[in-house]
């Protein structure tokens, strides 16, 4: 069968001389550049004093943001639970009261949101699927603890701390 463009390659293989054929000068060609990379100066970063920066498409731990008004956002449709490849997100949906009506945005929000870290590839299939722009990867490494328990975060350390504006306007009078 001929190929659709009707070009044909022709390869000559040339053959080899004695150095060649005895692999001496490939040897020594490969140990000069493990020695000049081992005698290189590698730049070393002191962690906890020093970070390096980030790009900008960092993906960090998860945060469950707020609205202006300081109501979560997620409204426990599930997508994000769905999306995930790793199945490492698990949530239970309620309806909220009355009295609740400054906590949440919908009448549906999630009672209990939970992500294994463990199971977490960070993709950021969630952040993608939410609707409401609930959750984010922006936060900080997920820190290294003893005990598997200890990685399955829910909303206490997910939900991003409530921002009080007039905080803000006491500091910029001081």
């Amino acid at each position: 069968m001929q190929s659709l463009s009707n070009r044909k390659k022709v390869i000559e293989q040339k053959p080899m001389n004695f150095w060649e054929k005895i692999y001496l000068p490939a040897i020594f060609k490969g140990l000069g550049i493990t020695i000049r990379h081992f005698f290189k100066k590698i730049p070393t970063i002191k962690y906890p004093e020093e970070q390096r920066p980030y790009s900008k498409n960092f993906r960090g731990q998860h945060s469950l943001k707020r609205d202006e008004q300081g109501r979560e956002r997620c409204t426990a449709c599930g997508l994000c639970a769905l999306s995930c490849p790793a199945e490492a997100i698990t949530m239970t949906a309620a309806e909220r009261t009355k009295d609740e009506k400054h906590l949440y945005r919908e009448e549906k929000y999630a009672s209990v949101y939970e992500i294994n870290m463990l199971r977490c590839i960070f993709c950021g299939l969630c952040e993608e699927a939410c609707p409401k722009e609930a959750i984010y990867l922006d936060g900080p490494h997920v820190t290294a603890d003893y005990l598997r328990k200890d990685f399955i975060y829910g909303k206490d350390k997910l939900v991003e701390p409530k921002f009080d504006i007039t905080m803000l306007t006491q500091e910029k009078s001081i």
